[in-house]
């Protein structure tokens, strides 16, 4: 059975933990890119996420936001956990960036 609980890091050096889940599936951690369209410095990030209660074949999904304490920006991430046959957990995901912008005619360009 997959378990969101630990340090994930991904192709791109990109590191998050996350903390033990309540009851409830929701669960809070930290999130530091590796990657950014900044010249700020890149600081830990906070995360917030519930995951989906695991089903018979026990690949749970899951979503969380993280609100970027460098940019004013927040990213929503969606995705699933996987196992293979030796047991390594692997999670699959697809993000959306929103940053701010100053109008409304600006929106077009606001989501990546």
């Amino acid at each position: 059975q997959c378990n969101l609980q630990g340090l994930w890091r991904n192709e791109l050096g990109s590191n998050m933990t996350i903390l033990a889940l309540n009851t409830a599936g929701t669960f809070s951690g930290s999130y530091h890119t590796a990657v950014a369209a900044t010249n700020k410095q890149i600081l830990m990030s906070p995360l917030q996420g519930a995951q989906q209660h695991p089903g018979p074949k026990r690949h749970p999904t899951f979503g969380f936001t993280v609100q970027w304490q460098f940019s004013d920006s927040t990213t929503a991430f969606v995705g699933q956990c996987f196992v293979d046959h030796r047991g390594k957990e692997t999670l699959e995901t697809t993000w959306l960036l929103r940053e701010e912008v100053p109008s409304h005619r600006d929106t077009w360009k606001a989501t990546r």
